[in-house]
């Protein structure tokens, strides 16, 4: 997220202290996608060993034990609100329309830095899986390896895009 949003800040010259807004919407909107873990945790399966076990550390003030358990076990989470196709193609028109009519720096980097991280997930995931799959239970369509493939390349492309010529 710091290298993106320092290279976009590079190419558009956006070298002042006025700028530092860029900077933390993209801190913020790096842990946002975050929430859907724990959406996940406390309201969608709260009864679950794992989201009880991650509760209870959270009432201990052990974060970082919770959340190494949500980083390994976040392939076993598969109906995420944030985390899906469809919301993924909702929020990149909502990043479009931000970035495009507010001028608002906060705002630019929160979505930036928001789409890029599901872009990394979604990157992560079809690296070790060879497949979307989860990403799309909400949408029934089934991708061919190399639809994935566009899929990834496409969304990259929409995030460049956004980044550097808006």
């Amino acid at each position: 997220m710091l290298a993106f949003l320092i290279l976009t800040a590079l190419y558009k010259q956006w070298i002042a202290i006025e700028y530092l807004p860029l900077l933390f919407g993209g801190i913020i909107g790096t842990f946002l996608p975050d929430v859907d873990h724990l959406i996940y945790v406390y309201f969608l399966r709260p009864n679950e060993s794992m989201s009880k076990q991650v509760s209870s550390l959270v009432e201990n003030k052990s974060f970082v034990k919770s959340w190494n358990i949500l980083a390994n076990t976040r392939t076993e989470r598969k109906n995420l609100i944030i985390h899906s196709a469809h919301f993924q193609l909702i929020f990149l028109a909502f990043a479009f329309l931000v970035i495009t009519s507010s001028g608002s720096l906060l705002g630019r980097g929160l979505v930036l830095a928001f789409s890029l991280h599901i872009l990394i997930d979604q990157i992560i995931d079809y690296m070790e899986t060879k497949n979307l799959d989860h990403w799309f239970t909400k949408i029934p369509l089934p991708l061919s390896a190399e639809q994935r493939r566009w899929y990834l390349v496409g969304n990259i492309v929409i995030l460049l895009i956004l980044g550097f010529f808006f």
